[in-house]
């Protein structure tokens, strides 16, 4: 691997998790680092997660091979200003920001796009911080990828395996349909969320009510409401067209299924939720195209010390080797809480009887 050293332009959650991937995986990696607060160049300094104790300058970053903006939306575009005159020739710059247009221009105007490749981990949590930032974060977290059309072919299969090799499976797509997607799935999720907390909190009764019988349903749903009031600033300014599309398309829906509800049309009422199962139940289990197939199951866990670590000792005895293991935060159906990754099909149909064997609830997705 010809990379050698690595630039970081913000330490919070996504750029902390990449440098603690990266480190663990290459850590002999010359690793620099810039934020905000010299406490958190101090903390990744302590954590031998990069080699400057003093926040670094942006001449500092002039011997990078690859550059990530990881500040929010609007503060990279002034970053890559001042990075335009002292990065060198073969320097690509990435930034892991959730919208590419803006970005996108930015390269244009400055005549950057020959050095330009835009990146999003699909990844992350309502949690701020390095404090929160993992070294396995990225792991099997789809890490979309924006190259500009100058930007050399090999730089950009270069850019691409290096983040394959942090366990993220990475995906090309351009800046417009990266843009449109992510307005549907994660920006119009995340007004919903907040829009409903606040539909909540103007609703209760003076002794707080809903709030105190608020359980499983509303708390999943509404999660990603606690996420960082500036950055969601941004984000809706900056993908504000699309945005405001997929607004307009989810009010639409809204008042069909009302409709719906105010004609007690149940046949239309329940094709409705039946639709919208359907879907869901369809979402990632096996995903089509180049991508590898994910051999995944989901089984209850007793809520006792230890449950995990059974599991995983029943399937080591039987020298079958887990990909990926975790309880889920955020339970995707009301019943399994821990969710089991195998690496193919053999090992996943002898995982399952297994788990029957030994009497647990498995689904299967």
């Amino acid at each position: 691997m010809s990379i050698q050293t690595l630039g970081f332009i913000g330490l919070g959650l996504i750029g902390g998790s990449i440098v603690k991937t990266a480190k663990r995986i290459y850590p002999h990696m010359h690793i620099i680092a810039r934020s905000g607060r010299q406490s958190t160049i101090t903390e990744a300094y302590q954590d031998d997660l990069i080699d400057n104790e003093k926040n670094a300058s942006i001449e500092a970053f002039a011997d990078c091979d690859y550059i990530f903006l990881c500040t929010p939306v609007q503060q990279n575009l002034t970053y890559l200003r001042q990075l335009r005159d002292i990065m060198k020739d073969t320097c690509i710059l990435t930034d892991v920001g959730s919208v590419k247009g803006d970005i996108h221009r930015a390269v244009a105007e400055l005549g950057l796009e020959e050095h330009f490749i835009g990146g999003h981990p699909m990844a992350g949590s309502e949690k701020t911080g390095l404090s929160n930032a993992t070294a396995y974060l990225l792991e099997n977290a789809y890490y979309i990828l924006t190259p500009t059309a100058q930007v050399k072919n090999t730089y950009v299969r270069e850019f691409r395996d290096f983040i394959a090799s942090l366990g993220a499976i990475p995906m090309v797509l351009d800046c417009h349909s990266h843009d449109e997607a992510t307005a549907a799935i994660s920006h119009l999720p995340h007004v919903i969320a907040s829009a409903l907390v606040n539909l909540v909190e103007q609703s209760d009764d003076v002794h707080g009510t809903m709030k105190q019988i608020a359980a499983g349903g509303f708390k999943d749903i509404t999660r990603i409401a606690s996420s960082s009031p500036v950055m969601w600033e941004e984000i809706c300014l900056s993908n504000r067209e699309k945005l405001l599309l997929m607004l307009d398309a989810y009010q639409k829906s809204l008042s069909e299924i009302r409709a719906r509800i105010a004609a007690a049309d149940a046949p239309g009422i329940n094709r409705f939720f039946q639709s919208a199962k359907n879907y869901r139940d369809s979402l990632a289990v096996t995903p089509k195209g180049p991508l590898k197939t994910v051999f995944e199951l989901y089984c209850d866990l007793i809520d006792e010390a230890g449950g995990i670590a059974t599991i995983a000792t029943i399937l080591a005895s039987n020298n079958l080797s887990i990909k990926n293991i975790g309880i889920i935060h955020n339970r995707e159906f009301e019943e399994g809480v821990l969710k089991i990754e195998m690496y193919d099909q053999a090992s996943y149909d002898r995982t399952i009887t297994l788990l029957h064997k030994y009497h647990y609830t498995v689904y299967e997705r």
